[in-house]
Order: C-alpha cells, then structure tokens, then sequence
C-alpha cells in the first residue's frame, strides 16, 4: 500500500494590533511541533527566544515543557503538530510570545500542499515590515518606540531610545533572503528536504 505524501501548509502569522501590519507567510511541514513552529517564527521575525511563549488552541494552551502546569490544562508543545494544530483549530490559532509585552499573533492556514522533493522546509515566502525590538513593552510600547526615535527627533526619549537599540532601526525593512538564512542556520527536526 503506498503512503499518502506528508502534507506541507502555508502559514501566515501577523502580529495583532500592529498598524501598519507586520506579518511572515511561512511554509512548514505538517509534522513540525509547535515547538519547532516557536522556533520557526522566532527565527522569521528575528526575536531571541528569550521569552515564554504558548500555543492558544481552544481550550488548550500548549506551552514549553518547562512552564508546563497540569492545574492550568497547560499541554506540551512538543506534542502537538501543525497539520493537528491546524485540523483542531479550523485553520486559525493563536501565538503568543513574552507574556510581560504579550505579543499576540494570529497564525492562519492560507493552504495545504503535498510537500515536494527538493524544497527545504521550513521557508519564509513573503512577509512585512521590521518586527518591533523585543522589550519594548508590547503593541503601545513599540509606538512609543517608534514616535521617540523616528517621528519626532526632540522627543524627550529621542537620545535614550537610540542608545538602547544601538543600530539602526526601520520599521519598514524587511529581508526575505536574511529571513530565510536564519531559518536555514538551524537544524530542524522535522523536514528539511522533499
């Protein structure tokens, strides 16, 4: 009997609240756990994994196993799949990532495919806009951020937040080639060639 091919999926993952929007699509395998997809976007948004993060799959959160808490219904990400997540939820869930500037993402299924030979999974196909520097306090934060250090040079936290990026920021930049050699540089576990 021959075997159904695995099932790759289309991800888009947008960062809630952000205006102008700040999204990745992201091509995975239907076999990547919700861990490695934590992985995945951290790697596509160029944050440091530096922060607890869970899955929001009603009702269950799916988090690391080390912030695992039986009393909560918290379950392990490591056991949980994207093709399950994405079955489970209906196409649509949630990510969310340092719980003190909670950024909430929507992660949405634009579609399925069979997972083709000579492909390297995962892969970041397009995306928007600079992700905001991670500690920055979430959503208002960032527009505080981004009103001190670039809209208004005499803004009393114009030198202060200079300082505290330490590089150049542009909130409209976004490299897809720099995106995917990050994805690249790490090995992942769940596919990485068709």
């Amino acid at each position: 009997m021959e075997m159904a091919p695995e099932t790759a999926f289309i991800l888009r993952v947008s960062l809630d609240r952000c205006q102008p929007p700040v999204w990745r699509r992201l091509l995975v395998c239907g076999r990547t756990t919700l861990r490695q997809l934590h992985m995945v976007i951290q790697s596509a948004t160029g944050w440091t994994n530096s922060h607890l993060y869970e899955f929001r799959i009603d009702p269950h959160r799916y988090t690391a196993l080390e912030t695992l808490d039986e009393k909560d219904g918290s379950r392990d990400a490591r056991r949980m799949t994207v093709a399950r997540a994405a079955a489970t939820s209906g196409g649509k869930f949630e990510y969310y990532y340092d719980f003190g500037d909670a950024w909430l993402h929507t992660v949405e299924v634009e579609s399925s495919e069979p997972k083709r030979a000579g492909i390297l999974y995962p892969r970041c196909l397009a995306g928007k806009r600079a992700c905001p520097p991670e500690d920055c306090g979430g959503v208002d934060g960032y527009f505080e951020f981004l009103e001190a250090l670039l809209a208004n040079p005499r803004h009393p936290e114009h030198h202060s937040m200079r300082t505290w990026i330490g590089c150049p920021f542009d909130p409209e930049a976004f490299d897809l080639d720099e995106v995917n050699r990050r994805l690249m540089s790490h090995s992942w576990r769940s596919c990485r060639t068709g």
